[in-house]
């Protein structure tokens, strides 16, 4: 460090290729765990569809190579999971230097509180829309149609959907950080609640796998659940003089109604 107790910019270099190595060598060893368990992995991922697909019909692959590389996707995948704790960690020790003593308060639950959030979203993605969404894609079989999912078709629709669902469910959290830093407020957010209604339905069309309103309103209901955790989470955390400053307006805007 320098005199003003700064740290030089190569430090700064040498300190994050420090911590890029160590979540390497981590997601490595998290690789060589999970490819043990790689066709493990892959009936737990699966389940969803296996649930609603008749008994004995299994999934196939159409390439040569395309089971060896499903595989290989799906270790890694789960090395990532393993080595998430890590890899926050790291990121952690990298940051917190940086940051005053407050904000460190601030960060550390919020990297906690995202990570919840994250696998919240995946567990209903996978638990609640998936046997539906299946079961309805399933359902055009007929005596001339033959559903034949392959394993990479179907790998790659589940991480897309289940990363998908994941990110939404940090709606609460992104909300409440932009009512910290002040750039939205509960009453904004309150006052525009139906157009985040008319967003929720369009977004759950749009990431649901089937048009049929059973699964749309899976999806758009915590849609619309999540958006009410965040205007609570901003009236909770967001910046006090912001607040204060529309509840004041608020009251002059019924004061002013009265007087009319």
């Amino acid at each position: 460090m320098d005199e003003n107790g700064k740290m030089p910019f190569t430090e700064h270099l040498a300190e994050l290729r420090k911590r890029l190595i160590i979540c390497f060598v981590g997601v490595g060893v998290g690789f060589a765990v999970a490819y043990s368990f790689k066709e493990s992995l892959f009936v737990l991922l699966m389940q969803p569809l296996k649930g609603a697909m008749p008994s004995g019909q299994k999934l196939i692959y159409t390439g040569l190579p395309e089971a060896f590389f499903v595989y290989i996707e799906v270790s890694f995948f789960g090395a990532l999971l393993l080595a998430a704790p890590l890899i926050l960690y790291e990121m952690w020790l990298f940051i917190a230097p940086g940051l005053y003593k407050s904000e460190r308060r601030f960060i550390f639950p919020l990297l906690l509180l995202s990570c919840l959030f994250f696998a919240g979203g995946v567990l209903f993605g996978y638990s609640i829309v998936f046997p539906y969404a299946f079961k309805y894609l399933l359902g055009f079989e007929s005596d001339l149609v033959q559903a034949l999912p392959s394993m990479r078709e179907y790998l790659s629709l589940a991480t897309t959907l289940l990363i998908a669902f994941g990110f939404i469910f940090q709606l609460p959290l992104v909300m409440t950080m932009l009512a910290r830093f002040g750039i939205v407020t509960p009453r904004f957010l309150s006052r525009n609640r139906k157009y985040a209604l008319l967003l929720s339905f369009v977004v759950a069309a749009i990431i649901t796998p089937t048009p049929d309103v059973v699964n749309q309103l899976l999806m758009a209901g915590p849609l619309i659940v999540l958006y009410e955790v965040s205007i609570l989470g901003a009236k909770i955390f967001g910046k006090k003089r912001v607040q204060q400053k529309d509840e004041d307006a608020e009251k002059n805007n019924k004061e002013q109604g009265q007087g009319n």
